[in-house]
């Protein structure tokens, strides 16, 4: 049986965001199958840690949302003033990242009365850190646009800071090595996609 994870002490605001070390986290033994970067973001899920079925279930949660869950159950899964960090949004409120998992479909369908801007499932995940409060793996997300319904698969590498009651906190999505500086016109227009696109999407406001 897997060990549970010691309790967490809460996480004051400033630490909350994850730093994880891709390559330490990441790097495969096989040279050639590293990007040049020394990452290998590809999941191989026959090496996935062993970890409690609650850390596994924050998982399940995570990737029904990136496949078109949207549920309100699912979303839970986050405290109420957590944050999202990816390649193109940052948002600071459980209701700000509903606004991003209510743009997904599962399926290519068009459902009357609710924009939906992309198809996506999960193909793979594989654990590779959880310790007393972050939980990180890699994971295979294909993609498929509405307007362009060609399918891409991104590999990334997601990190989660949880609080004393298994919350997430922070939920960092990096698609390559490099970590996100939080500065300049990049920031800004991630913080602006966070804030207005529930506007477009409109989840549940008593998320």
């Amino acid at each position: 049986m897997p060990t549970p994870p010691s309790p967490a002490a809460p996480i004051p605001q400033g630490d909350q965001e994850p730093r994880p070390d891709p390559q330490a986290l990441t790097s495969n033994p096989r040279l050639s199958q590293n990007a040049p970067t020394n990452v290998d973001y590809t999941p191989h899920p026959e090496s996935s840690l062993a970890v409690p079925p609650e850390r596994e279930d924050i998982v399940k949660r995570i990737t029904s949302l990136y496949s078109g869950s949207a549920s309100e159950e699912d979303m839970l899964v986050y405290a109420e003033k957590a944050v999202y960090d990816d390649p193109w949004s940052f948002c600071d409120t459980r209701y700000k990242i509903a606004g991003q998992w209510y743009d997904i479909q599962p399926d290519l369908t068009i459902t009357p009365g609710i924009p939906k801007l992309l198809h996506s499932r999960t193909l793979a995940t594989e654990i590779v850190l959880s310790n007393s409060s972050t939980l990180s793996w890699k994971q295979t997300q294909e993609y498929t646009p509405r307007l362009m319904p060609v399918p891409k698969a991104v590999n990334s590498l997601v990190t989660c800071t949880l609080d004393e009651n298994e919350k997430v906190v922070y939920h960092k999505d990096q698609w390559n090595e490099k970590d996100y500086s939080h500065e300049g016109l990049g920031k800004v227009m991630k913080t602006l996609n966070g804030d207005y696109l529930t506007g477009i999407t409109r989840p549940p406001k008593d998320l």
